[in-house]
């Protein structure tokens, strides 16, 4: 069973005038195979930050804390090595790759995480079933990676590296971003096939609980001022709903 740990994670960011900008605060979270946290927090409270941080953006710097995936240093590790250990992150607005095909992008992906190429032939069965239950074109296996996509179709060919990939903890930023309501269904769908191995902790990051009545977190934590500044279940993500942020705020 898989554990990511966070403990008094602290980044900052750096501006063009080279000073550094503090954005997390001491962020501690445990998150384990089979357990669904949601991250739910005002724009600009460092959310998404906490995400690519994770994952191991450029952008930010690490300036205290620390995150281990199954007692690893994630830290030390570059991004493509996080990828390799376990980590999955599902982007808010995912990035075109021209010139390289949707079946190529995810057999490459497949081969580097397992350390071999999975045979041609189990391969497209493997491939065709995952778009068929996104239900997803089977011609997009041949188009470019995200390459004139609309938001939903970037959404569920992330949801099919999910699905394909078999992470241990996947981050998903905002996957409900721009999804009309079949999409958010189908996406949802995908997440929870995944959720129902058991093999897999998820840290859901969302504004908004539409996602939730889909996706039942086991856990909701409020993140507020670059830190978790309240936790509890899943009637948790609806009293936000109903009563917002503002009182978060004033403490944070």
């Amino acid at each position: 069973m898989s554990t990511l740990e966070i403990r008094d994670l602290q980044v900052s960011v750096k501006l063009p005038d080279g000073e550094l900008k503090p954005i997390l605060n001491g962020v501690d979270l445990t998150v384990k195979a089979g357990e669904t946290h949601a991250i739910m927090g005002p724009n600009g409270s460092g959310k998404s930050t906490l995400a690519y941080s994770i994952a191991g953006h450029p952008k930010y710097e690490i300036t205290g804390g620390s995150v281990t995936l199954d007692g690893a240093d994630v830290l030390e590790l570059s991004v493509d090595e996080r990828a390799r250990a376990g980590l999955f992150l599902a982007m808010q607005y995912p990035v075109e790759v021209p010139g390289v095909s949707v079946a190529n992008f995810l057999r490459t992906a497949k081969t580097a995480i397992d350390g071999e190429a999975p045979k041609l032939r189990t391969w497209a069965g493997e491939l065709r079933g995952a778009m068929e239950k996104l239900e997803m074109d089977p011609s997009f296996a041949q188009r470019n990676v995200n390459e004139g996509f609309s938001g939903g179709e970037k959404k569920r060919h992330e949801i099919m590296q999910l699905e394909l990939l078999k992470p241990k903890v996947a981050i998903l930023d905002e996957t409900d971003s721009g999804l009309d309501i079949d999409a958010l269904r189908i996406v949802s769908e995908g997440v929870n096939r995944v959720r129902a191995t058991g093999q897999t902790g998820f840290l859901l990051i969302t504004h908004y609980t539409r996602i939730l009545r889909y996706i039942k977190p086991d856990f909701v934590h409020v993140f507020v001022g670059g830190k978790i500044v309240e936790e509890g279940g899943p009637e948790l993500g609806e009293q936000l709903e109903a009563e917002g942020y503002d009182k978060y705020k004033v403490r944070a």
